[in-house]
């Protein structure tokens, strides 16, 4: 996961409003700007964000409080951290439209669940960067993905919008992938897999 983090109900309705987060776990007790007025400010503005709320108190009635205002769903603390995780990775998968059970174009073949990477029949070891940028690449089904996109879905906001790091990985990617290449450069738009198929690769 790439993670944002704010500590005040300002900086966060400032992140909400420049970044489409999947996922944001809000915190009901924020100085500034209350959890419960950034949940409504993210539900009025029409974002497919889902929002977990957390809270100190775990009282029925304060759940019911927390889901009314239009939260997906609600932890008390103190919680487990796994389960912070596993609820997280489930509200992310209700966020985003369904991705098939294999992306693939040509003969590449990439299976989010499984975490595995093969070209024809072989697997390919990749980074967790590298990964997420074939993923990203392989959802467009061919439209073209902007280095800032990239950056903002498979990095934080800690990377530097200037750095080459995402023209460096895309770089040691392709070598990965072997030829004949598959990732086209679109001069001063970004990149894209032509023919991005869905499910097995055609033979």
């Amino acid at each position: 996961m790439a993670v944002d983090v704010a500590y005040d109900g300002e900086t966060g309705h400032e992140k909400s409003t420049v970044t489409r987060y999947d996922v944001v776990v809000l915190d009901r007790d924020l100085p500034g700007m209350s959890g419960d007025e950034l949940c409504k400010e993210i539900l009025s503005s029409g974002a497919l964000t889902r929002v977990m709320m957390l809270t100190a108190s775990g009282t029925i009635e304060d759940r019911v409080a927390g889901l009314s205002l239009g939260a997906d769903d609600y932890l008390a603390k103190p919680f487990a951290f796994p389960e912070l995780v596993a609820r997280v990775r489930a509200l992310a998968r209700r966020a985003t439209p369904a991705t098939p059970p294999v992306l693939s174009a040509q003969d590449v073949e990439l299976d989010p669940a499984r975490r595995t990477v093969s070209r024809g029949g072989q697997p390919i070891e990749l980074t967790r960067k590298e990964f997420g940028v074939l993923e990203v690449l392989l959802a467009a089904k061919g439209s073209v993905v902007s280095s800032e996109e990239l950056l903002e879905r498979v990095w934080d906001e800690n990377a530097d919008p200037f750095t080459t790091t995402v023209r460096v990985t895309v770089m040691t990617l392709r070598k990965k992938l072997g030829e004949p290449g598959i990732i086209d450069t679109v001069v001063g738009s970004g990149y894209r897999v032509p023919s991005a198929s869905i499910g097995p690769a055609e033979a």
